[in-house]
This record gives C-alpha cells, structure tokens and sequence, in this order.
C-alpha cells in the first residue's frame, strides 16, 4: 500500500491544528472508514488521532455537531442540509468535507406490504382500497426519509397523505418491525438484513435502485471548525481517502474489517452478518457489498459532488421542508468544501473528477444533474 504524502501532514504550515479530533459515528456498517481509519492508523500517518464516539441517534448526532460536543460526524448528507438551511433546528453554517460512501441503504416492508410492492401499483391499490402504511425512517430531512419518499411516489403513494411516518433509530428498526410497530422502514445496514434474517421483513428496494451510486453519509463539520482547522480537515480527508481505499482493495479486508465491527463498541451486530452487507458482491475489480455497498471507486464514491449536495435540497423543497427555492447552487458551493478535498485527494493520489456536477439517472427515468434544480423540483412537485 502506498502511503502517500506522509511527513507534509506533520510539520511546518500543514500541521494540523489540533492532535486529537473527535467523531461521531453510528452502529452501522457504512461507519467502516472511520473505524478502520482508526484501528488501521491511518489517523496517525497524518499527525492526527481520531477519538471516536459511537452516538444513538440522528438527532443526538445533529446536537452534538452543532453544538461543539464533536468535531466532525458521520452524517447523513441531507441532515447536513437540513442544519445549514435551519429546517427543523437553528440554523448553523455546516461544511461537507467528503463523502464517505455510496450506496448500501434498503427498504425493508413486513410480508404483507412487499408482496404487494412486487406488483406494479401493488401499493397504490392496498391505499387506495383504504389501509394505511406506518413507516419509519431515520431523520426527518435525512436520506433515508428522502429516499423512501422518492420510492413511494414513484409507487403512486403520497408519504405525506398515504402514509404515518415516524422517526426511529436505526438500531431499532428490526426490532420495531418484528414487534408489529410499523409495516417497514428505510435504514441502513445491518438493520435491514437483521429484519430479514429474523424474519421480520423483506427487502422491498435498495437506495442503489433509487438512485445508483447515490451519495451514503458525508463527513459533516460546522463551517466554522472547518475555518479555523483546515489542516485538521485536510488530514481527516486523507485518512479516510487511505481507508475507504484499503476497504475497496479486496474481500479479505472488507471481512476483516466486519470482523472489527461486529464488537459492542462499533456496531453490536453478528459478524456473519456484517461480513454479508460489506463483502456480497463483486464487481469487476472493484468490491461492493450488499446493495452495492462501496467506499471507494477510485475516488468517485468520495467527491462532495455538488449536485448532491442540490439534491437533496430539491427533495426538502418537494415536501415542504423548505418554503421557497434556495440558491441551489450557491448554498452547495459554499457547504461542499471541494477546495479542502482536492489538496488531501492530491496528497493520497486519489483521482479527480473533471467536473463538480455529475449526471444521475433516477428510478423513475428522470436524470438529475444539477443544472435545473428548480424545474426538477417543479416537475416532482406532488400534484
């Protein structure tokens, strides 16, 4: 493995400003960079040390970022949004500093409602025929909650008329499921193959369906951290750069990291199970697990793309969690720190995109690519 740029993040004018940086994190298995990037060292080849702190919840997770508890978190890219626009919360300027990951999420119904998911306008009729879904997701303007609202519309179903939504740890999913609280939920993994192999639940979508190579949690900071502590920034960036690389090397480091997971402190789920949702697939040279789960993709799965950034911004305005259009594009430039990401992907020789905006083909046929969010947003507007 080479370890680029080793001594520049140790001395002189890139020291980081500070030695220890604390992250928050959730038990799931899309936290593997931080967790690697700490138990692999990777934190410390850039002069830094990761103190990890495993959180509950989304919102304990939102309270700590914002209010000075932590450094920095894995967080959900659309709460990230939510804090910057003050939906929900006070407004606090937030910066995203990479993307930690794609894919890897699913929607996981109880029997009854995925049988009729399975039939196209399954949903739409078992609504229409008058029975009323309860659903979980985690966070209100999170990507779970804007990913199983984008499926749902997709199915003919208002989340908003159709359906109760509720807001549960992911932690908790399974259990709430098999318990009768709820008829499914959109979480990450292991939660969702935990209701399935419990037999609670079945697998009625991935995230990976939704939207392919959809952006997963982002490392968030407040914009102030990310001012007075670039240095600290562009080491974090680049510790996590080495282990979402490591990850995506091969089977056996993404068994062994699930092997590291498994443990009370980190996810407190079965190792098999860890071991099935990050190592289940292979694709060409490039490992993805479970719902095509990857850290990596020669860097692709971790630009702070903007229209990512837009998106989920398109989707809060869609549902009425923002009143009126933002500028789009300008609130994405100024919480997407690209400037910080491309010094630290120079420095660990991960590849840069071209362009800042990509373009996406959604499950329902639209292309989203950023260059019209308000037409896009007018055009999925419920009617």
């Amino acid at each position: 493995m080479t370890l680029a740029g080793k001594g520049a993040w140790i001395a002189g004018t890139d020291r980081p400003e500070i030695e220890t940086i604390r992250i928050g994190f959730m038990p799931l298995a899309d936290c593997a960079p931080l967790v690697m990037a700490s138990v692999l060292g990777f934190d410390e080849l850039y002069g830094v040390r990761f103190a990890l702190s495993r959180e509950q919840s989304w919102t304990g997770m939102r309270e700590h970022l914002v209010g000075g508890q932590l450094d920095a978190a894995q967080a959900l890219y659309g709460m990230v949004y939510g804090i910057q626009n003050g939906i929900g919360t006070g407004q606090c300027d937030m910066a995203v500093l990479m993307n930690l990951n794609q894919n890897g999420q699913n929607i996981t119904l109880s029997r009854t409602w995925a049988d009729a998911a399975a039939e196209p306008g399954g949903l739409a009729r078992l609504v229409q025929a008058g029975q009323r879904l309860t659903l979980a997701h985690t966070f209100p303007t999170g990507n779970h909650a804007m990913f199983l609202y984008y499926w749902l519309a997709a199915q003919g179903v208002d989340p908003m008329k159709d359906c109760r939504v509720v807001t549960v740890p992911p932690g908790q999913m399974a259990a709430s499921l098999a318990a009768g609280h709820m008829d499914g939920f959109c979480a990450g993994e292991p939660w969702g193959q935990r209701a399935l192999r419990d037999g609670a639940g079945v697998q009625a979508a991935s995230s990976e369906q939704v939207w392919p190579n959809h952006p997963g949690k982002a490392l968030g900071t407040r914009a102030a951290f990310a001012a007075t502590h670039p240095n600290a920034c562009r080491a974090m960036i680049a510790a996590l750069l080495q282990a979402a690389r490591w990850l995506d090397a091969s089977r056996a480091n993404r068994e062994a990291a699930a092997e590291v997971l498994a443990s009370p402190a980190y996810v407190n789920a079965s190792r098999e199970t860890l071991q099935y949702c990050l190592a289940g697939a292979d694709e060409g040279a490039a490992w993805r697990g479970h719902n095509g789960l990857r850290f990596y993709g020669d860097g692709e799965a971790n630009f702070p793309w903007l229209s990512d950034g837009m998106w989920f911004m398109t989707q809060h305005r869609r549902w009425g969690l923002l009143r009126t259009d933002p500028d789009y594009l300008a609130l994405a430039q100024q919480v997407n720190r690209i400037d910080l990401y491309r010094e630290a992907a120079e420095r660990t020789g991960t590849p840069l995109p071209a362009a800042t905006l990509r373009t996406s083909t959604l499950m329902d046929g639209r292309v989203w690519d950023g260059s019209d969010p308000h037409a896009f947003t007018q055009d999925l507007a419920p009617a």
